[in-house]
């Protein structure tokens, strides 16, 4: 196929995409299609800086492609080798494979720009008033906050229209953002996103989240990759690296599997499911070197099977786990060298404590403190066939909070200067905690 100008493309969707005669494929929006080639369409279109059907080295060119075969019901969407400059958030689209090329396809953050507001923003406002507006052009992303403001009350947006220093967004704010609380704008954002998508799919890309040039955003918002109901997503082949906040973060996502990933040297954490985020599927990832926890269960992140990882050299916990997070199975990963702890279980009253968490097959190694901390008013907890070592004159295996349940220790093989630290008031029997073979 002849390569087709960027900009050219992107005047060809905004109207086939928004006008009254899109080109769309009804039949693979249907429950039942008639037959399988009608429910999976088969389109492909490559992305490149050079030979390929779309031409083009940034965020404006991969947008094309994704949303063109996004808009057609599916199908794959090819990145060539080469740096990508990020200037908003890659959108994915319902039906759309992402295929880069590995370690040569490489999704660059642009640097941040930043401005107080220059008047309040409101809540459902889809604007903003900022008091220096160089930098803030239209078709950036754009992340409002305040110091009151964080997290989910946030948002990332796109920035649609410009005079002088107003800028108009495409999505409302989600809280007063007043300038008694400092609130201001910032180009910052995932570098991929996905918001109310699924059956998607993003592989053998690098995220490089430009540290350096770039404020922290929290992981309720924004990671190097980040949904927000986005279901049935799939994460495979992928790195993140130097991105200022968490590097890859799911929220009210479901069924989600993050496979064969590294998330390195992140601001935040390396791998953060929450709000509600069932059945999630991580394997086979490294989450190393990140600023705070190698993996973060949120809230109310259950079902999930988090397998054969490895959580190494951390700045805080090696994995945390805490509100609502119950009937999760973590097995056969290496949870090594992290600055505050192994594997924390967060002290949460009986209501929202992280309830039948099995713990079994893994290797937790030299984590400061303790291997295992085990808080909150916990039930039903099964700690399995772990090999755990901590050193150090004061360091713990296995410590249990006062206020847990039951904790069922069996077949460990722990090495530390005490083995298990159990502060409960009243003792529950317990099976064979393990000791050194």
């Amino acid at each position: 196929m002849k390569a087709i100008p960027c900009l050219v493309v992107l005047t060809f969707l905004t109207l086939s995409a928004y006008g009254d005669t899109a080109v769309r494929n009804e039949s693979a929006d249907r429950n039942h299609p008639e037959n399988e080639l009608l429910a999976h369409p088969a389109i492909r279109i490559t992305v490149g800086l050079r030979e390929a059907d779309i031409v083009g080295c940034d965020n404006r060119a991969l947008q094309a492609a994704v949303d063109y075969v996004g808009q057609l019901g599916g199908g794959v969407v090819e990145v060539g080798p080469g740096e990508y400059l990020m200037r908003d958030s890659l959108h994915m689209r319902t039906g759309v494979t992402l295929r880069g090329t590995g370690n040569e396809t490489v999704l660059k953050k642009s640097g941040e720009v930043r401005s107080l507001l220059a008047a309040d923003g409101d809540f459902g406002e889809c604007a903003v008033t900022v008091r220096n507006p160089e930098g803030f052009e239209i078709g950036c992303g754009v992340h409002v906050a305040t110091k009151r403001v964080h997290g989910f009350h946030t948002i990332c947006a796109t920035i649609l229209n410009k005079k002088d220093n107003y800028l108009t967004l495409s999505r409302p704010l989600n809280a007063d953002c007043m300038m008694a609380d400092e609130a201001c704008a910032a180009t910052i954002f995932p570098v991929i996103s996905a918001y109310n998508v699924k059956d998607f799919r993003i592989e053998h890309v690098v995220i490089d989240g430009n540290r350096e040039k770039n404020g922290r955003i929290d992981g309720c918002r924004g990671a190097g990759i980040f949904f927000y109901q986005g279901d049935a997503g799939i994460v495979e082949n992928c790195a993140v690296r130097d991105y200022s906040g968490d590097g890859i973060s799911f929220q009210q996502s479901n069924d989600v599997q993050i496979l064969d990933c590294v998330v390195e040297n992140c601001a935040g954490g390396g791998i953060h499911p929450g709000s509600g985020s069932q059945r999630a599927v991580v394997r086979g990832c490294k989450a190393r070197h990140n600023d705070c926890d190698g993996f973060f269960f949120c809230w109310r992140v259950r079902n999930a099977l988090v397998e054969d990882n490895e959580f190494c050299n951390n700045g805080a916990t090696g994995i945390s786990i805490g509100h609502k997070d119950s009937d999760n199975i973590i097995r056969r990963n290496v949870i090594a060298d992290n600055a505050n702890g192994g594997v924390q279980w967060r002290d949460e009253t009986e209501p929202m404590a992280a309830h039948n968490i099995t713990f079994t097959e893994n290797t937790v190694r030299n984590n400061g403190r303790y291997g295992l901390s085990i808080d909150g008013q916990t039930n039903g907890t099964i700690v399995r066939k772990n090999v755990i070592e901590s050193v150090g004159p004061n360091a713990v295996g296995i410590r249990i909070g006062m206020k847990a349940g039951d904790v069922l220790m069996e077949d460990n093989e722990i090495r530390a200067a005490r083995q298990v630290s159990d502060g409960r008031e009243r003792q529950t029997p317990r099976q064979n905690p393990g000791g050194e073979r």
